[in-house]
């Protein structure tokens, strides 16, 4: 009897392992567990310093006021910045292009004339981005424009103001009306107050370019500051795209290294300078002046790199190339060793392709009070020297040269006159009566 069941029993029990089996499955597929939402990682917001608006990058150095009789100037940061917090209430219009471009001499005898300010600018602003500052209504150019002059005239009958952009090294001049609500407190807050201003004078009168400097000695601070740094790692998390990823070593006692399979960072830990590339990025298309400037300034944005004050200072499209000079009590900064006191990128495909600049950081400086000579006497001596072509120097003004003192771990800002020669801002020297480069462009 018992062999008369065994069948039945096996397939009874192979039926209930393929229910059960049937049913284990359909309980995974159909099994939805009660868990907690997965939080997201918040994007790491990387910010060194300080992220800058586009008039805080972009100023002009030095202001000259010529009325009819007395020419006045001032490189005094506050002062400027008072006339330009006045200007950015305006609106030029009826913007247009004179049709002829101006040489030399014309531009001298532009400059000369009575009832007007001219604002001095270090490089070439493309007019593009500099509307971004000062609106022009109705901007209509076939061409890109940049300037590195503004002059602003105005009609002393009818309190009116018209603005001047021109290009010195090219000739180009655009002019415009300046739309103003409040004409009269324009005039006071500019041309009256300018009146305040440290008197001026043209030297070189028969030369072919225009040239104004102090008539009195100059006060300026020497300022002495204790060497501070950022961590590199710092700008390591901010330029590679995973910093997980990335491998640092030693390379002798003043150099180190941050690398992965893209890019490099380089570290001078003497001299206090990065130099990053990441060589897949370089281009050579075509940029305009004012894509490239916005580029550049909105990367070093991205991290907050504006670690001092730095201002706009040279630009190369051709090289996708803008340069940043530190600034000080409203000064330039300059150094002997080549691009200790800049900040200097180029541009490449949608990213930096190399970014070259300090990671010290100036605070709390101690101060104490010069004079400098008046800058008449600088520019009697440079052309009395004989040792510069006087005619080639474009401007004459005072700066900063920082010495780094390693031993001491200082930075000085040592203040002194400094002039403008074929593109190089050079040191002036009372015992060479000429000077020394301090900047190649």
């Amino acid at each position: 009897m018992g062999l008369k069941y065994i069948e039945t029993i096996k397939s009874i029990i192979l039926l209930l392992l393929v229910l059960l089996s049937i049913t284990f499955t359909l309980s995974i597929w159909t099994y939805a567990p009660t868990l907690d939402p997965i939080e997201q990682s918040p994007t790491v917001d990387i910010s060194i310093g300080e992220r800058e608006q586009l008039q805080d990058v972009i100023k002009p150095y030095k202001l000259l006021i010529k009325y009819d009789g007395d020419l006045k100037g001032t490189t005094e940061q506050e002062d400027i910045d008072k006339v330009l917090s006045e200007m950015s209430k305006w609106k030029i219009s009826q913007l247009v292009r004179d049709p002829k471009e101006m040489n030399k001499a014309q531009m001298k005898e532009f400059f000369q004339q009575p009832n007007q300010y001219t604002m001095y600018f270090h490089a070439a602003v493309p007019l593009l981005v500099y509307d971004e500052i000062l609106p022009i209504e109705d901007m209509k150019m076939p061409d890109e424009f940049s300037f590195d002059r503004i002059v602003v005239r105005w009609n002393p009958n009818e309190i009116a103001f018209e603005v001047h952009f021109i290009n010195r090294a090219t000739g180009v001049h655009y002019y415009g009306k300046a739309t103003i609500q409040e004409t009269m407190t324009a005039f006071r807050n500019i041309v009256l107050e300018g009146e305040n201003f440290n008197a001026y004078t043209e030297v070189d009168a028969q030369g072919s370019i225009y040239i104004a400097v102090p008539v009195e000695p100059v006060q300026m601070v020497r300022s002495t500051y204790y060497q501070e740094e950022i961590s590199p790692t710092r700008f390591r998390d901010a330029l590679f795209n995973d910093p997980n990823a990335v491998r640092r070593s030693q390379v002798d006692a003043d150099h180190e290294e941050f690398g992965d399979d893209h890019a490099l960072l380089i570290v001078n830990t003497e001299s206090k300078m990065l130099n990053f590339v990441h060589p897949a990025a370089e281009s050579r298309e075509p940029i305009t002046p004012s894509d490239l400037l916005l580029d550049v300034i909105d990367s070093i944005n991205e991290h907050g790199g504006w670690t001092n004050s730095f201002r706009y200072s040279y630009i190369n499209t051709y090289s996708r190339y803008v340069e940043f000079q530190l600034f000080i009590h409203g000064y330039p900064v300059y150094s002997d060793n080549k691009g200790t006191t800049e900040i200097a990128q180029y541009y490449g495909e949608n990213r930096v392709f190399r970014y070259i600049r300090p990671y010290y950081y100036l605070d709390f400086p101690l101060d104490e009070n010069m004079i400098l000579p008046p800058g008449v006497d600088i520019a009697e001596s440079l052309m009395e020297s004989g040792k510069i072509d006087f005619g080639m120097v474009e401007d004459i003004t005072v700066g900063y040269m920082m010495r780094h003192d390693l031993q001491q771990q200082i930075f000085v800002m040592e203040p002194a006159w400094f002039y403008l020669m074929k593109g190089n801002w050079e040191q002036y020297s009372p015992e060479q009566g000429g000077g020394e480069q301090i900047g190649l462009e």
